[in-house]
């Protein structure tokens, strides 16, 4: 047998092929997921909701974590509080009260729950 012109005595890599096993194996952990009921998906995180529940936390303000991110960075850079919100407001496409309330909320603690 003639040895590769290229191989310097090295041993052949697994990072690709693992790299491709892992992928696939994500891909099909992703599949599943889209295939779950919405019950199982609750039934799974029951925990965790009722603990977000308690804290007051709503499942839609998941929506507006990069609102809120964007309005402390321009915060931080020095920028007002109402044009910020105006900002905001339009980029996001909601009205300037929702946005007030959402920083209201997002800067509140949460109601005290044990963990």
């Amino acid at each position: 047998m003639r040895a590769n012109p290229h191989d310097r005595g090295h041993r052949p890599s697994v990072a690709g092929p693992l790299f491709a096993l892992l992928i696939n194996d994500w891909h099909c952990k992703d599949i599943i997921f889209y295939c779950m009921k919405v019950i199982e998906l609750l039934n799974f995180n029951r925990e965790l909701l009722k603990k977000l529940q308690v804290a007051g936390i709503r499942l839609e303000d998941t929506m507006y974590i990069d609102l809120y991110a964007d309005y402390t960075g321009l915060l931080n850079q020095g920028e007002k509080v109402s044009y910020i919100v105006a900002v905001l407001s339009e980029k996001y496409s909601v009205s300037e009260r929702k946005v007030y309330t959402l920083i209201k909320r997002f800067q509140s603690g949460c109601k005290g729950f044990a963990v």
